[in-house]
């Protein structure tokens, strides 16, 4: 009964397998590139080795994120919105507000009973509402993103960046570069903004408590204080890197619930089947 899921984001593919009791065995992730079936076998293969397991003892595969249809050895596909919001619903069953911020996209859903997704909202039309803005200040400073939360960690204040087109915003960057701003304090505003664009998107969902904040951007802590200033409210953050692997670990849980739809129909077919044998 292990399951796997697949998240092919725009930037990383994540890959999680669970166990019969939907516990977490194994995870990988790797750059998606451009070559999306290889990175998601990659990542697969990552999980597989940290759960010691090989591929044949797992039963079922969901693939979710952009890329989801480009992964050869899935048994199904599930949305990226469905499998946050599981995701998401399996951390903290009270959720009630999602709001996923990856690499291209950032994606604000209410759910209803179950985890089931009633409304949702995308800002996938400018950089400058995802965290590739947040990658691209950091690089124009010389930056790797794996030091974004570091260098955040040190700003007094963030400076204000107020366009809300990419283009505008990244010269507002270089404005406060050579106007002698610190990278730390530019960076902060960076992630300020990204914030006051993901609370607008919450808003087009009528938000509510509990709030559920989930994807890569998520796993920086200033980005989640800024969140729940914002809010004025409590945000729930999935543990560790988990925020990361949100997406795959939701299809993997929906792998696991259709694996066991199916053999409770096989199984009714099965009987009925016996029963029309003659005796």
């Amino acid at each position: 009964m292990y399951t796997a899921g697949i998240d092919v984001g725009s930037t990383y593919t994540k890959a999680i397998v669970l166990d019969e009791q939907g516990s977490i065995v194994g995870k990988g992730m790797n750059a998606t590139g451009f070559r999306l079936a290889e990175a998601a076998t990659q990542a697969y293969e990552q999980a597989l080795a940290q759960a010691h397991l090989d591929a044949q003892a797992i039963a079922y595969i969901a693939s979710t994120g952009y890329g989801r249809f480009q992964v050869p050895f899935c048994d199904v596909q599930v949305t990226d919105l469905s499998a946050h919001a599981r995701g998401a619903y399996h951390f903290f069953p009270n959720t009630k507000t999602v709001l996923d911020v990856g690499g291209q996209t950032m994606k604000a859903s209410r759910l209803g009973e179950h985890g089931k997704v009633r409304q949702f909202r995308l800002n996938d039309k400018c950089a400058a509402g995802t965290g590739a803005f947040l990658e691209k200040t950091a690089r124009y400073m010389g930056y790797r993103i794996e030091e974004i939360g570091p260098l955040i960690s040190t700003s007094k204040d963030a400076v204000a960046i107020s366009s809300v087109c990419a283009v505008f915003a990244e010269s507002e960057v270089i404005n406060h570069v050579s106007s002698g701003s610190t990278p730390a304090d530019i960076m902060h505003g960076a992630i300020v903004s990204l914030v006051d664009r993901s609370v607008q998107l919450m808003k087009r969902v009528q938000m509510e408590p509990e709030f559920t904040l989930v994807g890569g951007i998520l796993r920086f802590d200033t980005m989640v204080r800024v969140v729940r200033d914002r809010l004025k409210a409590h945000a729930n953050v999935p543990p560790g890197d988990l925020p990361q692997y949100t997406g795959a670990l939701g299809a993997a849980i929906l792998a696991q619930r259709r694996l066991k739809k199916l053999q409770s129909n096989g199984h009714a077919r099965a009987e009925l089947d016996a029963e029309a044998l003659p005796s």
